[in-house]
């Protein structure tokens, strides 16, 4: 007997799936942000999303508890390195023409947001050349705010290790930063 494919879970189906709707759909936005820095790439970071919360969703009933959020980016880094493995197609790779669509922002003004622009561009490439251990340490701990124990339980790492990563991916990050010539640092732009 076919089902419709639009109908509602009905029972205890229903209930599972307000309970993830709750759980972990708030942390999507989180789950993202991870899938984005490893995998440099909007298309893929949101493919890496939708596998990642089809797994979620899937085995939801196995989560017993402790922190969803640390469980979500533990599945969206593990379908990350393994959709890498894999080999994504060259098509998830095309970039979204900027003329036609373009970022639209009103609110400062061009100087401002030309400064702004240097700064956070030139992050964003310090941070992408970082080798991705160190560069999914840093976003877990800076961009996310995961405590040390947290990101150990994402990565499968001891604390320790975490630790030394850490202050290794900001110093490699801080070097990247200060190696800039100095035309584009942020002080000499006036």
């Amino acid at each position: 007997m076919p089902t419709e494919p639009n109908a509602r879970p009905s029972g205890a189906d229903a209930a599972r799936s307000e309970r993830f709707e709750a759980q972990v759909v708030p942390y999507l936005d989180a789950a993202y942000n991870l899938a984005f820095w490893l995998a440099h790439n909007p298309a893929d970071a949101q493919d890496v999303v939708q596998e990642a919360m089809l797994r979620a969703l899937r085995y939801f009933d196995s989560f017993h508890g402790g922190d969803v959020r640390v469980w979500l980016l533990a599945i969206v880094r593990n379908t990350f390195y393994t959709l890498r493995g894999r080999g994504l197609p060259d098509a998830l790779h095309e970039e979204l023409d900027d003329d036609i669509h373009p970022l639209v922002d009103d609110a400062p003004s061009p100087e401002a947001v030309t400064l702004l622009a240097v700064d956070v561009g030139a992050l964003q490439a310090a941070l992408e050349r970082l080798p991705a251990p160190l560069r999914e340490i840093l976003v877990l701990r800076e961009l996310e705010e995961c405590s040390y124990k947290e990101i150990a339980g994402i990565t499968g790492q001891k604390i320790g290790t975490v630790m030394s990563r850490l202050a290794r991916a900001r110093e490699r990050l801080r070097n990247e930063l200060t190696c800039r010539p100095k035309e584009v640092r942020r002080h000499d732009v006036r």
